[in-house]
């Protein structure tokens, strides 16, 4: 309710109370200190779609017309019953500046009943509440009194605060204000460093009324949004396993109206108008949670809570808004009460809308409305029981879904742990079916079963000293992890990755980190690059088996095709993002190695083996992050970048990597190498000149550029940029010195002498793996019905057979059979297993050459 107004509305059982301060009819002679409040109860009529009076009351008290106010009315609990009523706090202004406060509590016969007074030598004007009781609080000079029927003294709580959000109850705890008030920062400095309280220098606290005990603020709200919410309104709080759990909505000075799930933000909504002063909640027949917001200027907006938080519908030039059952219906209802200056009477002018299908209006004309038929309200009963049947049945699908949810949760997060067991090699039990609610699809047998034992007796061995060198970089956002492998055990490999696991155990989150994977293989000069695990695939040309992976395949070409000598060792790298795990302040995390180990067979056919081989632990803690530790630092030493080796692969891999033809057909390009190491203020690599970084202040800065000169007239510009603005960027600088007949052709990967050569090999190596894996089958065919017993063929000379008749009548048999067993080997069946190898490995050497194709178009 509005401060200070002489009238006042207030909603009850469907209601609506009407409270006025009037002056009784002067009687000659007697002196003019007597003042009425009066209350009218009014109740909707849906027949004549208007507010009629019920009954009223009459309060005479002895005070001025011009020193008594209402200063607030609400719904409260009287603590003697516990029954809800009204309850009004009036205001009479005294000599001396003595203000007397009287607390009032409306009965059901229009009763008025004093329940106490109290005096202050102060105004009340800020943060003015009442509660069960009834209580009245309020704030003055940043502390917080409170008054009650039970003790009629006015007390102080021992806390400081800048202001009071909400007042209301909390299980299992009682009255509870939620405040603000300065960080109170603890003395430990660890504490200090970590608290958002210190950054915003206020925050949020929960104060018990009857106890005294002071709550932690930030199971509401996170203390940064102190310095901007100016009202919450909690919907729904219990006590889960000892915790409290909350549901609230709190509008801020921003105009915004933010939905906050157990302190965590989930939701927000931009207000439509500016100033809001306080929101509350109504439940309309369709179970839909509506937040009003009513704003300083009047006017009123209505926030609908579905899939997001969005304006259902909103209004302006409104008294008053309230919320009840006013038409009967079992749901709530809006009532709003417009202004009207050519109107005293406030309900003339009102409507009652649920946002759905109730609307009534004080302007709308209901003469032609059609009475509803008999039949049609036994019709209406029968669809609302059948659809309260579809909703339980909705209800009890949606129980058992999230039930299956939680499940599914648990056996992930389970498996993670058994992961994390396996890696750190020790013993992982694991809970039976009938713990986890499940059925068992397996007998509990105590050997297991030979297939499984011979699995693990073919696993491949890893050597000892396969990891050159483990480490890390932290470049932007992102957490670059790189491991460098010998040679020897790489060549053995393929489909390699990593994978990072938490070493922490959080039980609600997947200890799993996510991350992307690139390749990288260099040699001195810097040669051969791995392709951007940002380039985009080609489009399908055949629909062939579903490979693995194929984003590391389509980064093998240069690798393995290169001319170049390598340098014997091989960089796989993982890159995350770095956001989520600060959260934590400080991790560990177990970096793990996948590939499929290979193992030539007697048969020249390869056969792999799928390997998990752990690399070893990385830490990241914010502390080391904010030290600059593992920082790339790329500083200027005697006109070369002294970034070490491990500084260039972190920026080559959060980069995106665009190879730009140039061909002048006038002029030669000279300007190009100007443009770099002037405009752009490059400077090669100490490890590897052919390469520049960029030192550039601005965007532009990391990017790394690579310039070959085929003839002076043609050249190729690879570019290793942070994201396309850059890119744009740099084009956008190096148009402006390049002569205007120059050509510039964005190449799809690599030059076009190196994809020919690609392509021959990859060509040959198609080839050569369909003859030999048709050779194998042809060879294991013959050696199968060679060794069948019963097909021994004589080896008599022919010459003796045709001596006589019976001769070559047993040669013509001898032939005959030699065709058959001929005819059959060409047909011999193929395993299952044989034939999937077989097609696996043509389908991936098919799409090499298919790839390279792409590329070359």
């Amino acid at each position: 309710m509005f401060l200070g107004e002489q009238e006042q509305f207030l909603s009850y059982n469907g209601e609506v109370l009407i409270f006025q301060l009037s002056k009784p009819k002067r009687v000659e002679g007697a002196a003019d200190k007597t003042m009425n409040l009066c209350v009218r109860r009014m109740a909707f009529n849906r027949d004549t779609k208007l507010f009629v009076q019920k009954s009223s009351g009459v309060f005479s008290m002895r005070a001025s017309h011009l020193k008594t106010e209402i200063i607030c009315c609400s719904c409260t609990t009287d603590s003697r019953t516990g029954i809800i009523l009204p309850c009004i706090l009036m205001k009479k202004k005294k000599h001396n500046n003595v203000v007397k406060y009287l607390l009032l509590l409306l009965h059901s016969s229009n009763q008025f009943e004093q329940s106490f007074h109290f005096k202050l030598d102060y105004e009340l004007k800020e943060d003015i509440r009442l509660f069960t009781g009834p209580s009245v609080l309020w704030r003055h000079a940043n502390q917080l009194f409170y008054i009650s029927s039970d003790t009629c003294t006015v007390l102080s709580a021992p806390v400081h605060l800048s202001s009071v959000v909400w007042t209301g109850e909390i299980e299992n705890e009682g009255t509870v204000v939620l405040g603000i008030r300065t960080a109170c920062l603890p003395e430990s400095e660890d504490e200090f460093s970590t608290s958002d309280r210190a950054i915003w220098g206020s925050e949020f606290f929960g104060y018990v009324v009857e106890t005294q005990k002071m709550l932690t603020g930030t199971c509401f709200m996170p203390h940064g949004y102190s310095r901007v919410v100016s009202s919450v309104y909690i919907c729904k709080n219990e006590i889960l396993k000892k915790q409290l759990r909350t549901s609230l909505v709190a509008i801020t000075h921003k105009n915004q109206l933010i939905w906050f799930q157990d302190g965590l933000p989930k939701g927000v909504c931009e207000l439509p108008y500016e100033k809001p002063t306080s929101v509350k909640t109504a439940v309309t027949s369709s179970n839909d949670l509506l937040f009003i917001v009513s704003f300083a200027s009047g006017n009123i907006c209505v926030v609908q809570r579905r899939d997001s938080l969005q304006v259902a519908s909103k209004w302006q030039k409104v008294k008053s808004i309230l919320v009840d059952d006013f038409i009967g219906s079992g749901s709530e209802q809006l009532l709003l009460l417009f202004k009207d200056d050519s109107n005293t009477n406030m309900l003339n002018t009102f409507k009652i809308t649920d946002l759905g299908d109730v609307n009534y209006a004080s302007d709308i004309n209901y003469k032609h409305d059609v009475p509803a038929a008999e039949g049609l309200q036994e019709n209406g009963l029968l669809t609302i029981q059948a659809l309260e049947t579809r909703l339980q049945a909705g209800c009890t699908s949606v129980r058992e879904l999230q039930q299956h949810l939680r499940l599914k949760k648990r056996v992930i997060l389970e498996s993670c742990r058994a992961l994390i067991d396996l890696v750190e090699e020790r013993t992982h039990i694991l809970p039976t079916a009938k713990q986890e609610g499940l059925v068992s699809l397996w007998d509990d047998v105590e050997n297991p079963p030979h297939s499984l034992s011979k699995e693990t007796s073919l696993t491949s061995k890893v050597p000892e000293h396969f990891i050159e060198k483990l480490w890390q970089r932290v470049v932007g956002d992102s957490l670059v992890v790189g491991v460098k492998l010998t040679e020897s055990f790489y060549l053995s490999l393929s489909d390699v990755s990593l994978s990072l696991v938490m070493d922490q155990d959080f039980f609600s989150i997947s200890p799993i980190i996510e991350c992307r994977n690139t390749i990288i293989k260099l040699n001195k000069a810097f040669s051969a690059l791995a392709v951007s695990s940002c380039q985009i695939e080609p489009p399908p040309k055949k629909i062939k088996l579903d490979l693995h992976s194929k984003n590391d395949l389509k980064r093998e070409f240069p690798e393995r095709c290169s001319r170049v000598k390598l340098d014997g060792a091989k960089t796989i790298i993982a890159v995350t993002s770095l956001s989520p795990l600060l959260a934590f302040h400080r991790v560990c995390c177990i970096v793990l190695l996948h590939a499929k180990k290979q193992k030539c067979r007697n048969d020249s056919l390869q056969e792999t083996k799928k390997i998990t081989v752990r690399c070893g632990k990385i830490l990241l803690s914010l502390e080391d992050i904010s030290n600059g530790k593992y920082s790339v630092k790329m500083l200027r030493d005697n006109s070369y970048c002294t970034g070490s080796m491990e500084d260039i692969l972190a920026v080559l891999a959060v980069s995106v990597r665009f190879s730009f033809q140039i061909v002048s057909s006038d002029c030669t390009l000279t300007p190009v190498n100007s443009w770099l190491l002037g405009e752009m203020e490059c400077t090669p690599f100490k490890e590897c000149h052919d390469n520049i970084f960029c030192h550039k202040a601005g965007n532009v800065y990391g990017t790394v550029f690579n310039w070959t000169l085929k003839n002076p007239f043609e050249g190729v510009l690879t570019l290793f940029c942070r994201n396309l603005t850059v890119l744009f960027q740099c084009l956008h600088s190096l148009t402006r010195v390049l002569p205007p007949s120059c050509n510039v052709k964005l190449l799809r990967a690599g030059s076009k002498g190196v994809l020919t050569e690609q392509l021959a090999l990859a060509l040959e190596k198609e080839l050569l793996t369909s003859r030999s894996s048709f050779f194998s089958k042809e060879n294991k065919a013959e050696n199968s019905l060679r060794n069948e017993p019963g097909k021994k063929i004589s080896d008599a000379p022919v010459s003796s057979l045709l001596d006589g008749e019976d001769g070559v009548e047993q040669f013509r048999k001898k032939l005959q059979n030699e065709r058959e067993e001929s005819v059959l080997s060409m047909n011999q069946m193929m395993n299952g297993a044989l034939y999937q190898e077989i097609a696996l490995k043509i389908a991936e050497a098919q799409l090499r050459s298919d790839m390279i194709v792409w590329r070359l178009s």
